[in-house]
């Protein structure tokens, strides 16, 4: 029997067992849809972390306070073994300072490379926006900057103008609204709320430009929120004493960025009142590390989403098994008959191999369909582009025809070790 033939036949034999392939094929697929569907998700996080947190480009990063934290790994104890290296104990009592506006300032002056800096000071993550008898839920974002703030920090204005050197020094009541607030408030216009004032948690600003909208990373929406001047949010919204200031800092070219890192490690040691034997008490982080760190993260959930699709794989398998050898139960009589006109062992045995990997490519076919919808359903929550983790469709169908080859070889053999004599007599 040639091989077309032999395909041929096992197609019209899945075909005609309509139930019992469709419930095997529905496992594979579920399988297959988790391994796909999660990976596609993953992905199109990966895209929106990328377009959220690289939002300074390559040639960027930032300079922020040192906060004590459980370090896993053996690197608990590393101040003690710097300290023991000759770190002065006087100087113990650095670590824990945050970086001060003086501080923040201090740099910005004195950083000597071409680049672009921008102070930064968290506000609060509660404030309520009203206008009249219209008012905002109790979850708008109030952040701190200057002039430099919006580019740095990927957002766009949609109208108005940008903070300047006078609303900084003044500190004066004056705000950039998010797209979420803008609509919220008044309506469909972003140029609408222009000069308009309104109120903060009760206290008043004048708008003098809106953002256009950027989206939402992790549920956390880029467009419900305010940027002010740090001053103002300094006097209004952030009396913590422990508050402490990020430095951005874009350099021109990424050429120039690891000479821009020693620069600023140069430039903030004296400002932080460092001596050259001790270590810095502030991080250094390229613009990238977040989306590294999330990346990292993220692949804690493809581990759990192959060991969810390989075990609803191995459960696919017996079952798939056990159908073909069903299979060859019922075909007793058939597999006599074609013995008995000249068949091979090898003929009977590909068809019942042949069989067992449609069965189970057809699950990879709707798993992987299903599976980049269900992925895909979670992009268009992220707003991003439409994902096809093609690398992982290849292993579908890879590890789909390792089951089915794998699932269909006893029932082959045993098939194709039938005497033809029984098998004719079988009932």
């Amino acid at each position: 029997m040639k091989i077309i033939d032999t395909i041929s036949l096992a197609f019209r034999t899945v075909r005609g067992n309509k139930l019992r392939t469709g419930i095997t094929v529905a496992i594979i697929a579920f399988g297959i849809m988790a391994l796909v569907g999660i990976n596609t998700a993953i992905d199109a996080m990966k895209q929106k972390f990328t377009e959220s947190f690289a939002a300074m480009g390559a040639n960027g990063f930032t300079l922020h306070y040192k906060q004590y934290r459980m370090h896993f790994g053996g690197d608990d104890n590393s101040d003690v073994k710097k300290e023991k290296k000759g770190l002065k104990k006087e100087k113990k009592s650095n670590i824990g300072k945050p970086i001060t506006k003086e501080q923040a300032e201090s740099f910005k002056k004195r950083f000597a490379l071409p680049s672009k800096i921008g102070l930064t000071l968290q506000g609060t993550n509660n404030a309520i926006v009203s206008l009249g008898d219209k008012k905002t839920s109790p979850n708008v974002r109030i952040n701190g900057g200057d002039e430099n703030y919006i580019e740095l920090n990927g957002f766009t204005l949609a109208a108005g103008r940008n903070l300047n050197s006078l609303d900084m020094e003044s500190g004066r009541n004056v705000c950039i609204i998010g797209s979420d607030i803008a609509k919220k408030i008044f309506g469909g216009s972003l140029e609408k709320p222009l000069e308009k004032i309104i109120k903060i948690n009760g206290i008043s600003y004048r708008v003098i430009g809106t953002l256009d909208s950027k989206g939402s990373t992790l549920g956390m929406s880029w467009d419900n929120m305010i940027v002010t001047s740090y001053n103002s949010v300094r006097r209004f919204f952030n009396s913590n004493a422990n508050a402490s200031f990020n430095i951005l800092v874009k350099v021109p070219d990424v050429k120039m960025l690891d000479a821009a890192i020693g620069e600023a490690e140069g430039t903030f040691r004296p400002i932080r009142r460092l001596t050259t034997t001790e270590d810095i008490n502030f991080v250094i982080d390229k613009s990238d590390v977040f989306v590294q760190m999330l990346m990292k993260n993220l692949s804690f959930i493809t581990v759990s989403a192959v060991i969810i699709g390989f075990i609803t794989l191995i459960g696919a398998a017996v079952g798939l098994m056990n159908i073909m050898l069903v299979s060859v139960t019922e075909r007793t009589k058939e597999i006599g008959l074609i013995k008995a006109i000249g068949g091979r062992k090898g003929s009977v045995r590909r068809q019942f191999l042949y069989e067992s990997i449609i069965i189970s490519l057809l699950g990879a076919l709707f798993g992987i369909l299903l599976g980049i919808l269900v992925g895909n359903s979670f992009s268009l929550f992220l707003s991003t582009g439409f994902v096809v983790p093609w690398w992982w469709l290849f292993w579908g169908i890879v590890i789909c025809s390792i089951v089915g080859l794998l699932a269909g070889l006893y029932p082959s053999f045993k098939a194709a070790r039938l005497n033809p004599i029984e098998a004719l007599r079988y009932e």
